[in-house]
């Protein structure tokens, strides 16, 4: 891990932010994938399936948003330990980021589960929705609320790895997860009795003759959700092993697990910011969703498909935006601010235009691309994939501002900025989107097109206002006291100019 911790903070700036982000992409891809499984054979079964997972996944969000926040704080504190040099130090923060967030997942799991029914009452619904689509939400967010704390140990130990500088794997070990996920799903779901893979397959007589009418008959939704349950568990045991028992990740020994309320201290100073701002992230997606419930099934169906395939395309920003949080972290601990600010020029630019790219291709072929995850022809359907389709092609505006804003986050974030980057995050929200669906859906009346275009002006109002306080730099000081840490570096002079 030392070349690539010296890469990161020595010599040129493309070649570490590409080699830390595209891992991250493919894992965030294989994140996608399974709610891209979930949908896809949920949507063999109705677009009221759909729809259910439309409702039960801001809520869900809510609730994970909350460790995930802590998350954040751990990946930067070793990230400027590690570009310290202060491999102790690194060590001690990633023991108790593991062992504070297993006791908050536990905490939020009991939680989730039980306000379950409260929560998805509270929603204003259309009474199609209320009938079709609540009942379903339930049963999903139970069993998924079962399998909380196995969903964030694979989050922390993701996190202490990226900061540490190693992304590749996390993505070896998503990988594994997803597919066990998405060779569990249609067995959940469907069961043996008329299982679409087997029909696909050309199996369906092997099908009767082996399970015949005494089959599992599934799950539903349900059994979407106990899936993801049960594939979540075997990447958290796998990444435990990992960076509990092998050199992989900053060295944690068996006395750095037990508390430390110092330890802890720093953590919740930087970690609760970030997790109110993924929480602010989740309470304005139930405040959209409880604006678009209103609406009939297929207006339901077409926000959350088109959210799915906005947080697909979304995942090139993403990646460079977490790939700059470490870049920027390690190069503050190591005392170079000019080398992590050229990173996030970098970084901008090319976010910039990658999604440049990705939205003329979603723009080209939103309606194929939309109808891919709707296995009816009916008239809602058919009703769904259009509005599907015209919302992801009013979204393809935002795409480059989504580039751009996620790498300022990740700067803001990597320098232990949480409090600016909860600011920004809440102007593009609360700002930029969640009033202006409000105003453009309901009191100009355009309806579902209003959603879309509302959706759309977050990320673009977001982006220019931290762009504009980006360039004060302010932003460059590291959390991390350099000069007290065991084994500081010292350098006469840094290759890229930085004394």
């Amino acid at each position: 891990m030392s070349s690539t911790r010296d890469t990161i903070t020595e010599g040129g700036l493309a070649r570490p932010l590409f080699t830390l982000a595209w891992p991250i992409v493919v894992t965030e891809l294989l994140q996608v994938a399974y709610n891209i499984a979930d949908t896809l054979w949920l949507g063999q079964l109705s677009a009221a399936a759909v729809a259910a997972m439309s409702i039960a996944f801001p809520l869900i969000f809510l609730f994970l948003s909350i460790g995930g926040g802590f998350t954040v704080a751990g990946s930067i504190l070793v990230a400027q330990y590690t570009g310290a040099d202060s491999g102790e130090s690194a060590g001690k923060i990633a023991g108790q980021t593991l062992s504070f967030i297993t006791f908050l997942a536990v905490a939020l799991a009991v939680v989730g589960y039980l306000s379950t029914g409260p929560a998805l009452s509270l929603l204003p619904t259309d009474p199609e929705t209320a009938v079709e689509v609540i009942p379903l939400a339930e049963e999903y967010m139970r069993v998924f609320f079962l399998g909380t704390p196995f969903m964030f140990g694979f989050f922390v130990f993701s996190a202490l790895l990226r900061g540490h500088g190693d992304t590749r794997t996390p993505m070896r070990v998503m990988f594994l997860s997803v597919a066990l996920n998405i060779a569990l799903d249609p067995i959940f779901i469907f069961g043996f009795r008329a299982n679409p893979l087997f029909g696909a397959l050309g199996l369906g007589g092997l099908e009767a003759a082996l399970f015949g009418a005494t089959g599992f008959a599934g799950m539903g939704v349900a059994g979407a959700a106990l899936a993801t349950l049960l594939s979540r568990l075997v990447a958290m045991i796998v990444g435990f092993y990992l960076i509990l028992r092998t050199d992989v990740g900053p060295t944690v020994r068996p006395t750095d697990l037990w508390p430390d309320l110092s330890a802890i201290a720093k953590i919740v100073r930087i970690g609760v910011p970030s997790a109110l701002e993924q929480s602010t992230s989740a309470l304005a997606m139930i405040t959209l969703t409880a604006m678009v419930a209103t609406f009939p099934t297929a207006t339901v169906a077409a926000y959350g498909l088109g959210n799915r395939l906005v947080s697909l395309v979304f995942l090139p920003a993403m990646g460079l935006g977490r790939a700059t949080d470490t870049m920027v972290g390690q190069n503050l601990g190591a005392e170079k601010p000019g080398r992590a600010e050229r990173a996030v020029h970098l970084a901008a630019g090319a976010g910039a235009g990658i999604m440049l790219v990705v939205a003329l291709v979603a723009l080209l072929f939103a309606e194929p691309i939309v109808a891919v995850f709707i296995g009816e022809r009916t008239a809602e359907a058919l009703r769904t994939i259009a509005l599907g389709a015209e919302y992801l092609r009013i979204r393809t505006v935002e795409f480059a501002f989504i580039g751009v804003l996620q790498v300022l986050l990740g700067a803001y974030r990597g320098a232990g900025n949480t409090r600016t980057a909860l600011a920004f995050s809440m102007v593009a929200l609360w700002i930029g989107r969640v009033p202006t669906v409000y105003g453009l859906a309901f009191v100009a009346d355009m309806g579902a097109t209003g959603i879309w275009i509302g959706m759309a002006l977050g990320n673009v109002v977001g982006a220019i206002a931290a762009g504009l306080w980006f360039l004060r730099g302010t932003w460059k000081q590291s959390v991390v006291d350099v000069r007290s840490t065991p084994t500081p570096r010292v350098e006469a002079t840094d290759p890229d100019g930085e004394d």
